[in-house]
């Protein structure tokens, strides 16, 4: 009776720390999901296009067709969305003055918004 206690409470003690493991990558999903919404949020304040948004999408899930081992698809989409919106343009532009005409791409591989 007392072995099968322990064994119980080792079954138990597996199971909460599978239960803390699932909460922290819940809450980093979280995080990134908050991020990628913040990020969202501004573009749509700068009135950025349904057509650049959608061409930022695609990229990211173009990029992350193919899961890397050991890492949550899930999560790594979240995290290469959250990358290509934080690396939008419009986010990092400074009002451009009249008659001054806007500075050229130097990667013509990246996505202008």
């Amino acid at each position: 009776e007392l072995q099968q206690k322990v064994e119980e409470t080792e079954l138990l003690k597996m199971e909460l720390q599978m239960l803390e493991t699932e909460r922290v990558r819940l809450s980093l999903v979280e995080e990134k999901l908050m991020d990628v919404l913040q990020l969202l949020q501004q573009l749509r304040d700068l009135n950025i296009s349904k057509r650049a948004l959608g061409k930022i999408l695609l990229s990211t899930l173009e990029s992350c067709r193919d899961p890397q081992p050991g890492k949550a698809h899930l999560f790594e989409v979240l995290d290469t969305l959250q990358q290509e919106l934080a690396a939008c343009e419009l986010l990092h532009k400074e009002p451009v003055e009249q008659g001054q005409s806007p500075q050229p791409l130097s990667n013509p591989l990246v996505i202008s918004c």
